[in-house]
């Protein structure tokens, strides 16, 4: 598939004018292949990608979520211990 630097390998040796057409012929359909073997093996990157991205985002709204109404409930405990000590403050003393 690919070389040692990431390079495609490509079989077939060079472009010498020696080998005629269908030389190059073979030649262009090797690099072709090599070349579409590594646009799958990019493309199915890419997919898994935006799967890990997908399931990152709902991960992320979920938690957004959670702190959002751990938040109203810490509010609302804040308000009610407020009221009754606003309340206990305002009655005379015994």
């Amino acid at each position: 598939m690919s070389g040692p630097n990431g390079d495609p390998h490509v079989l077939g040796g060079g472009t010498s004018d020696d080998d005629g057409d269908e030389g190059g012929d073979s030649f262009e359909e090797e690099e072709y292949a090599a070349i579409n073997s590594m646009l799958d093996q990019i493309n199915s990157c890419l997919d898994h990608l935006e799967e890990k991205n997908d399931h990152l985002n709902i991960c992320l709204k979920e938690l957004l979520e959670s702190n959002r109404q751990t938040r109203l409930e810490f509010q609302q405990q804040s308000k009610q211990l407020n009221t009754g000590a606003d309340v206990q403050g305002s009655q005379p003393p015994v």
